[in-house]
């Protein structure tokens, strides 16, 4: 027994040591991130925002990888099904690990199961837009405007079950507005169109807008938080604009596919939550439209949960599907 243990304790050191070493000598070699969804969306910005610097400070690429498709359902499968090295992240959102897991049927990955939370990177609100050519200039002229012509405005969003989506859908179920939706594929698509004149309305995340607001092509009648976003104090919240009790924020964060070492996972948390306490990367993000993260892997995983369920009692209230 006494050679058992002394053969165990020294397997257990072994191991030990050798966690350590992988952990110490991550990453040795480019570490890709998934992007689920088109380049210049929110998703993308904070994305190659936090590559950048996690490229500077670990002297290794982190080379984004966009896989667009199927309300990010695409993106996240190619992350789960990936070796758990630490060599293949995700950039999750609250759409892919909150929204679709209430959305899909047959969801083809475990938002919990299938992901170590690594940390946010950063949340934003999203942002009800118009046209400037649309006559109106707050919330409540606009939702008169609708209700005077039922079905004649259209809001466009970032993808069928996004976060943006879900913002004109609870928006519609708690003020009774018949607004028709038209799903694009990224806020890319859908704001050029805003900018255009094909769509009246937008929601998307703030970030993305945030650049055709403040140029004024395009007017911000509302952000869709509980309270107004710092970055931008002037943009009135659509609960203080005559919705009481309407609340929706939108997160962002990194993920690794599930039993990727925690060594690995510990150097990205640490490094990461370091990065979004810097006073420059700080104000970037506000000036972008999104408030840092950092907080924990616990408290990341708590989060997930929490929306998986949040999302679940939205989708039964509003009625929306994947289509």
């Amino acid at each position: 027994m006494n050679i058992l243990r002394r053969v165990f304790t020294t397997l257990v050191i072994a191991l030990s040591c050798a966690a350590g070493s992988a952990a110490a000598e991550y990453p040795d070699k480019p570490v890709k991130i998934i992007v689920p969804y088109p380049p210049a969306g929110t998703t993308d910005i904070l994305a190659r925002l936090i590559a950048q610097r996690l490229a500077e400070r670990l002297k290794q690429p982190f080379v984004i990888d966009n896989r667009p498709g199927a309300g990010g359902v695409i993106g996240s499968v190619a992350a789960a099904k990936s070796t758990p090295d630490g060599y293949t992240l995700l950039m999750g959102t609250v759409n892919t690990h909150g929204i679709n897991s209430a959305l899909f049927k047959n969801l083809p990955y475990d938002a919990v199961k299938d992901f170590v939370p690594i940390t946010i990177v950063g949340s934003t609100p999203n942002v009800l837009m118009v046209h400037p050519k649309v006559p109106a200039k707050n919330l409540n002229e606009l939702l008169a405007l609708a209700r005077a012509k039922p079905g004649a405005l259209n809001f466009g969003s970032t993808s069928q079950g996004g976060s943006p989506h879900m913002s004109g859908e609870l928006l519609k179920a708690m003020t009774g507005v018949d607004i028709a939706h038209i799903p694009y594929k990224g806020a890319g698509p859908m704001l050029i169109d805003l900018i255009g004149g094909q769509v009246q309305i937008g929601f998307d995340n703030l970030p993305s807008s945030i650049g055709h607001i403040r140029s004024g092509k395009l007017r911000a009648l509302a952000v869709t938080t509980a309270a107004r976003f710092p970055g931008a104090p002037e943009i009135p919240t659509i609960a203080e604009s005559g919705v009481p009790a309407y609340e929706l924020s939108a997160w962002f964060g990194l993920l690794a596919p599930a039993a990727t070492p925690k060594p690995v996972i510990d150097v990205l948390y640490r490094n990461i939550s370091e990065i979004l306490k810097q006073a420059e990367v700080v104000k970037q993000l506000l000036d972008l439209g999104a408030e840092p993260g950092g907080n924990t892997p616990e408290a990341y995983a708590q989060q997930i949960s929490t929306d998986v369920e949040k999302w679940r009692k939205v989708v039964q209230t509003t009625g929306v599907t994947a289509e």
